[in-house]
């Protein structure tokens, strides 16, 4: 009997699961996510599932999911790279939302680049490549290149890597190695994102490489991709946003496993995040041009999934129109903060107890994960703050001395190397009981504060902890309800959003999902009354589920099942995914009898368009085949497709614009 090994590390928690094919779950563990070593999470974990191994029977292998990718997206935060622009115009950061998601991260615009057929536009301006990357290498940890047309002709975009190599060391991620498709911002977007996630996988991968050689283990490691697929932790590191919905894919294909369920909705609910799929005839589906994340829209190939920042640690914001707003960013729990750090709840004690609430009351901020870069990267604001924090939290009213400070604050946020701790939704269900784990005395005394804090702001929310818990579970199941039905409806309406429901719509939205506790208001006020039906079977799964989904489904009049193993369901799903690698060749004509076939490695010409396809057709299934074998597959197999296009003349003639060909291998994960 093989046995797999499954981890899935999260904002919250990291997960892990013993597994075989035979009897599936044979043991499970979870362990609060370290993010500043993640090899501590991560070695408590496999740690705890290893001890059931009674007989020792070897580990086959071990695969991945995580959330990290996901999360740093959502929450706007990632290192700092730098994007290498070849052939492009200035306008093009006002496209995809390129230069947004920039920010102030460096962009320098180099001459080159080329047509659509292939051709050279502009000779590559190598001088000023070499002139960027010595300029900026010690200030970023990573680079991006993007040229104009590499999808058709990649040789500029892999000379300013490679030069990017020689030079700094840095690692570099070229947009044609990411995506296939025409979109220049797009491709340069998503190339932003890869690199700026490089260094988080890096982390997790290798925390989990040496935790494997210390114990002995010599399995292969795998990395579940956002489109349910498995790839080698090798490929991983060289593409990190491949893995971006990586910890939702898991879930979901996890999910299938354990609900044996072919039509329903999956909705995966973590500390940052909630993440909903459809399931039809029991398989997910998949994003047809490309995965969006927070808002991005990226050509990553991923699972139709909606990832929406709201989770139990969402941080809890005062709105001076709705009262409450929940997310997009994760707070570390107050209650988990004080478990582990007792000098907490004595801190909170004595800002309670003050005359005059305290500036930023309630409130924490501590390290997340080590510098990326060197401190010259900081400003001098930046870094009194980063060494003020040590190794251990540090309330907010006495680190932010000003509001001078608050700048510089949310820049170490936003780059993920801080967090703050607050009240969020878990302090909420310990305090209703609903949680144990932590410090209910800090989730209360927090709750008091924050109710002290929303009346100087103005604002009417219950005083006594209880009451307000049960305001902000409340509101936790209003918004999850309502993303799920927008979420149902992404099939016949993909670009439904909370935010474009005009005001009837989102009136008779909130009536359905809300509890109504006014039975007493006359008729006239309110002579319609609006419900939902929700026809799909509602699978939830992750920790938190159990405290909302209930409610939620009652008021949609849905079935709704919590799996066994739910709360570890994304692990699950990293050991019963398959490899899979999809190799992608275009073929166009630059002129009369001449077909021009474009892939990643190689841009070749023939005579007849018969040549030109078989050519494209063998060389993509040979590079899929490669490339699957690469990523950790055992003897795949190969399907291909082809799809042309074609226009008419003015004489009703079908003209050949272009050819895509399409080859994927499949195949089970190679074990030892």
């Amino acid at each position: 009997m093989a046995k797999l090994l499954g981890i899935d590390t999260g904002g919250t928690y990291t997960d892990a699961v013993l597994f075989s094919r035979e009897d599936g779950v044979l043991a499970s563990a979870k362990a609060l996510t370290t993010k500043h070593d993640l090899s501590l999470c991560v070695g408590e974990a496999i740690g705890a599932v290893l001890e059931e191994n009674q007989d020792g029977t070897k580990i086959e292998l071990v695969s991945i999911s995580t959330t990290l990718a996901t999360n740093a997206v959502v929450e706007g935060q990632g290192s700092p790279v730098c994007l290498l622009l070849i052939g492009y115009d200035k306008k093009a950061l006002g496209r995809a939302g390129l230069g947004e998601a920039l920010g102030k991260d460096p962009v320098v615009f180099i001459e080159g680049g080329h047509n659509a057929a292939g051709d050279e536009a502009a000779p590559l301006d190598l001088a000023a490549a070499k002139e960027a990357i010595e300029h900026y290498a010690p200030s970023v940890s990573a680079f991006a290149v993007a040229g104009l047309f590499a999808v058709r002709n990649p040789a500029h975009e892999i000379a300013v890597s490679e030069l990017v190599h020689t030079l700094s060391g840095r690692p570099v991620t070229a947009a044609h190695q990411l995506a296939s498709n025409l979109d220049a911002p797009r491709r340069a977007l998503t190339a932003v994102l890869n690199a700026r996630l490089i260094p988080q996988l890096q982390d997790l991968i290798l925390s989990v490489q040496n935790l494997l050689t210390e114990r002995r283990i010599e399995a292969p490691l795998m990395i579940v991709k956002g489109d349910g697929s498995l790839i080698s932790a090798g490929v991983a590191l060289k593409r990190p946003i491949e893995t971006v919905l990586s910890g939702p894919a898991a879930s979901t294909i996890g999910a299938t496993f354990l609900a044996g369920q072919s039509d329903m909705l999956v909705v995966d609910i973590g500390g940052t995040t909630s993440d909903i799929a459809v399931l039809r005839n029991g398989r997910p589906l998949l994003s047809a041009d490309g995965a969006t994340i927070g808002g991005w829209r990226t050509m990553v190939q991923a699972i139709a999934v909606q990832t929406f920042g709201l989770g139990g640690d969402s941080e809890v914001q005062m709105d001076r129109g709705s009262g409450l707003t929940l997310g997009p960013r994760r707070n570390v729990p107050i209650s988990l903060l004080a478990k582990d750090h007792p000098e907490v709840l004595e801190s909170l004690g004595q800002q309670l107890a003050d005359e005059r609430l305290p500036a930023y009351a309630g409130l924490f901020a501590l390290k997340q994960r080590l510098l990326d870069t060197t401190e010259s990267s900081l400003t001098s604001s930046e870094r009194s703050l980063w060494r003020a924090l040590q190794d251990r939290p540090v309330a907010l009213a006495d680190l932010l001395s000003g509001s001078a400070m608050e700048r510089p604050f949310q820049r170490l946020v936003e780059r993920g190397l801080v967090i703050v701790a607050g009240f969020t939704p878990s302090d909420a269900a310990h305090i209703l009981g609903r949680h144990q784990a932590w410090s209910r005395p800090a989730a209360e005394t927090a709750a008091r504060l924050f109710a002290r804090r929303a009346a100087a702001a103005g604002l009417s929310l219950p005083e006594e902890p209880v009451e307000l818990a049960e305001t902000i579970t409340e509101a936790m199941v209003i918004a999850s309800a309502e993303l799920l039905v927008m979420a149902s409806l992404a099939e016949t309406f993909p670009s439904a959003q909370l935010d474009s429901l005009n005001e009837v719509g989102r009136h008779f939205l909130r009536q359905a999902v809300g509890r109504d506790t006014n039975t007493d208001r006359p008729l006239h006020e309110d002579p319609v009354e609006f419900a939902f039906r929700l026809r799909l079977p509602v699978v939830a799964i992750g920790a938190p589920a159990a405290n909302y989904y209930p409610e939620i489904a009652k008021r949609l009049s849905a079935g709704v099942t919590i799996p066994s193993h739910a709360e570890v369901c994304n692990a699950i799903g990293a050991v019963v995914s398959s490899v899979a690698q999809t190799t992608t060749a275009t073929v166009t004509t630059p002129g009369e009898g001449r077909y021009r076939v474009h892939l990643s490695n190689v841009m070749r010409e023939f005579p007849s368009l018969d040549l030109a396809t078989d050519f494209a057709t063998e060389e993509a299934e040979r590079l899929a085949r490669e490339s699957a074998v690469s990523a950790g597959a055992f003897e795949p197999e190969i399907q291909s497709s082809r799809r042309d296009t074609t226009v008419e003349d003015a004489g009703g003639r079908s003209i050949f614009v272009e050819s895509r060909i399409e080859a994927t291998a499949i195949g089970r994960p190679s074990l030892n």
